[in-house]
């Protein structure tokens, strides 16, 4: 005997038998979880208030937090912070614009070749060990105290990071891609271009991302001590030795705002176009 609610869905053509391999729903994370990111920010703002509030560090050497914060988002609104800010990244973008330009292929090339790359290895190694800061004297002398001083430096830096980076993406690229590639015929400027240069870009991108992270540094340590007129390490030494606490501690959020903007930018472009990393 056929059960009524068959026979109805029969004679209607609504009835469907279930899915018997429908995929199992997975839960929902907690929306709370989406706050997370949240809770180290207004954490250290907590405490830098209560220190402040408590007496624990004097207002002249760490002032309250909404103060600092004001100071920070009125000189960013048009004040004489922002043209500080739009200096640095100008000379940050400079110098790794230079570093990604030189770097990239240079280190591509250098990967392409490991008998190249070892022949030269202790030099990268060694100057990418040693602190850009130990070389500003010699930048000095080469450049003098202009623009161009700063914005070599920095790009110097991470120009080396950028080529060590982009030579091991293709030195240690999969083999087993390198050998499908010579067993379909290709020649070895096909390899290359197919096989190595794609493979260097994840490790380039991390290269890349680390270098402009270094540029930042070092354009501000080179605007604290090398004769600098502007940007956000000439505003914080300067700030620092007048006791203008507010504008030193504005200008050290904005660089750190700044790094952190270009941490993420780069983290966005990666991964629209080393989309197909790790498979």
């Amino acid at each position: 005997m056929t059960a009524p609610s068959s026979t109805a869905g029969a004679a209607t053509g609504a009835w469907k038998p279930p899915a018997a391999d429908a995929a199992p729903v997975l839960p929902r994370p907690p929306v709370w979880n989406k706050l997370l990111p949240a809770i180290g920010p207004i954490a250290l703002f907590v405490l830098w208030d209560l220190v402040v509030r408590l007496g624990l560090i004097k207002p002249i050497l760490l002032p309250p937090p909404l103060a600092t914060f004001q100071t920070l988002i009125t000189g960013l609104a048009g004040g004489p912070l922002l043209n500080d800010f739009l200096v640095t990244v100008w000379r940050t973008l400079e110098a790794f614009l230079i570093a990604a330009a030189v770097g990239m292929p240079l280190g591509v090339l250098l990967g392409s070749n490991e008998k190249a790359y070892r022949s030269v290895e202790f030099l990268i190694d060694f100057f990418r060990s040693t602190p850009s800061s130990a070389l500003i004297p010699l930048f000095l002398m080469i450049f003098g105290t202009s623009d161009i001083n700063k914005v070599a430096i920095a790009a110097f830096g991470a120009m080396l990071i950028v080529v060590f980076n982009s030579a091991y993406g293709v030195i240690n690229a999969r083999k087993q891609r390198v050998m499908a590639a010579k067993v379909m015929g290709a020649t070895r400027w096909q390899i290359f271009k197919d096989v190595l240069v794609w493979e260097s870009l994840q490790p380039s991108f991390v290269g890349l991302r680390s270098a402009v992270s270094m540029a930042l540094v070092i354009v501000i340590v080179a605007e604290m001590f090398i004769g600098a007129d502007s940007g956000l390490g000439n505003r914080i030494i300067n700030s620092q030795q007048v006791l203008n606490v507010k504008s030193m501690y504005a200008s050290i959020l904005a660089a750190g705002a700044l790094g952190y903007a270009l941490n993420v930018l780069f983290l966005v472009i990666e991964r629209r176009i080393v989309h197909w990393s790790g498979r």
